[in-house]
């Protein structure tokens, strides 16, 4: 369901710490590799608008919103050390899921292992979907207590997402300074980080940045004055409100000992404008600001922010989610502790703008006439466990492993019914070949006009062991899958783990499945 901020007869709301119950245990960030520079735009335009954006992120061809939040989501509960079958609560926030309709949370449940009965919600329509999705988390509302109670599996844990890709016209301020990326934070009981309070302000300022119905570029009218009192007078008034909150009326006593300020802003320049309202200076500002590295990221963009502070050493963050037409979420957060954080947000691979526009779609074929193999949608899902979690199939007779886990036994011959089980997240790759322009299969046309060449691979995983985080070497089957984030055709025994992308669309339908990615790529923070 998509929830929506109501002011009522007051503009401003506050909670009291006091009924907040989970901390933050883990945090976990995202963002493609792929980035193209400001100068880059310049040269193709003339001009760059993104006021305060040195580049921005770009995601892959078969990256979207909702493989995103899958990566940060999986970062995030490694960070908090969190099985996925803890999960009670999964609460997302984004203005740009892949569909319109279904949301995000039900595939997201799948891709994560999570519970069937998990309760799920999902945000949108604002920039503050994130830190809204995080504030309406914090307590047991719509649970019993004994949801969140020890048992004998242990604390049960809610799991809040923030995923964005900021689109507009390619001209446009909204376009070039947008970026892409995802954030996830894990809530438990005993979690360090503790929020102290909970602040919303909300005005009317139309036109400052909106979506038709239908579309999925943002529009902006370019009225700067307009828009940067939007964006003052509203965060300032959630900031004003939170002293309330956090049980301080006076905010230059409160907010002096801010380490750093994670602020959602539509660019770069923005949070500093307003920096004399929230009483913060630049140095505070600093430290949680990722829109001149990553562009605007939307609803994820705080908690980006709020992941970069954690992980660089604030102890106490205030955290704003903004979103246009006008209204803030604020949040105080203190950690006594260190809180776990994982960060890939690292820009490594530089691209022309070109390439930004092919691997946006902007200037690709679409599917070829004919389509391609024809895949209908519930012999598709029925192999679900099997594309999202690696569950293969483990013969009752002799043991041996079946993926996928149909047919006869391939060492004992017999027909059998498979016990599940679950296979590592890392493998090695046993053969691969590199597939060129022309050579692939129709239904993966549009994948290779938007990234290029791509890998197709057999990989060798072991049944996993949750006490060592690997798998059993001596136990292992092979999964064909494709293989990215590689320059070359991987070797004989390169290891590589698996992420969350998409494979392709078929009938409407977006299919999402694992692919590999290299050890030795992995982005290290």
């Amino acid at each position: 369901m998509t929830d929506a901020s109501d002011g009522g007869d007051e503009n401003n709301e506050a909670s009291e710490a006091t009924e907040a119950k989970l901390g933050i245990a883990g945090v976990g960030a995202y963002a493609p590799r792929r980035y193209v520079t400001s100068e880059a735009v310049e040269e193709a335009w003339g001009q760059f608008a993104g006021s305060g954006v040195q580049q921005t992120s770009v995601p892959a061809g078969d990256e979207d919103t909702l493989t995103m939040a899958a990566e940060a989501a999986r970062l995030a509960l490694d960070a908090a050390e969190v099985d996925a079958e803890r999960v009670a609560r999964l609460a997302v926030g984004t203005t740009t899921p892949p569909t319109e309709e279904p949301g995000m949370p039900a595939r997201l449940v799948s891709m994560l292992g999570l519970d069937a009965a998990t309760t799920t919600r999902q945000v949108g329509g604002s920039a503050t979907g994130g830190v809204s999705a995080l504030s309406g988390s914090l307590d047991a509302e719509g649970a019993d207590d004994a949801e969140l109670a020890d048992d004998d599996t242990g604390e049960e844990a809610v799991l809040v997402v923030a995923s964005d890709d900021v689109r507009g016209d390619p001209d446009s301020a909204v376009d070039q300074a947008g970026g892409a990326g995802a954030a996830a934070v894990v809530l438990t009981p005993d979690g360090p980080g503790r929020v102290l309070g909970v602040a919303e302000h909300t005005e009317s300022y139309p036109g400052t940045r909106f979506r038709r119905a239908g579309e999925r570029e943002s529009e902006e009218l370019g009225i700067t004055a307009y828009e940067r009192q939007a964006y003052r007078e509203t965060v300032a008034g959630a900031v004003e409100s939170l002293g309330a909150a956090v049980g301080d009326d006076d905010a230059d006593s409160w907010i002096a000992g801010v380490d750093a300020a994670a602020i959602g802003a539509p660019d770069g320049s923005l949070p500093y404008r307003a920096s004399d309202a929230l009483g913060v200076g630049s140095e505070a500002i600093r430290p949680g600001s990722v829109v001149h590295d990553l562009g605007d990221c939307g609803t994820a963009t705080p908690l980006l922010g709020l992941a970069r502070a954690l992980d660089t050493g604030s102890e106490s963050v205030l955290v704003v989610g903004y979103g246009a037409g006008s209204e803030a979420t604020a949040l105080m957060l203190e950690a006594d502790e260190s809180v776990p954080v994982t960060r890939r947000t690292a820009g490594t691979d530089e691209v022309s703008y070109a390439e930004y526009l092919r691997l946006r779609g902007e200037i690709t074929p679409g599917e070829p006439a004919g389509g391609g193999a024809y895949v209908s949608v519930p012999s598709w899902r029925r192999t679900l466990p099997q594309r999202h979690r690696l569950v293969a199939g483990e013969c009752p007779d002799c043991g041996a492993l079946a993926f996928p886990p149909e047919g006869a036994c391939r060492d004992c011959h017999e027909l059998v019914e498979y016990e599940s089980v679950r296979l590592a997240r890392r493998g090695a790759v046993e053969t691969a070949t590199t597939i060129g322009q022309g050579g692939a299969p129709p239904e993966f046309v549009e994948q290779q006009a938007r990234g290029g060449s791509y890998v197709s691979a057999v990989v060798a995983f072991g049944v996993a062991d949750a006490e060592a985080g690997g798998g059993d070497a001596d136990r292992s089957v092979s999964v064909p899958m494709q293989v990215v984030e590689c320059d070359e055709t991987p070797a004989v025994g390169t290891e590589v783990r698996t992420t969350i992308r998409r494979i392709y669309e078929q009938e409407g339908v977006i299919r999402y499945g694992l692919k590999a990615v290299p050890a030795e790529a992995e982005r290290d923070e």
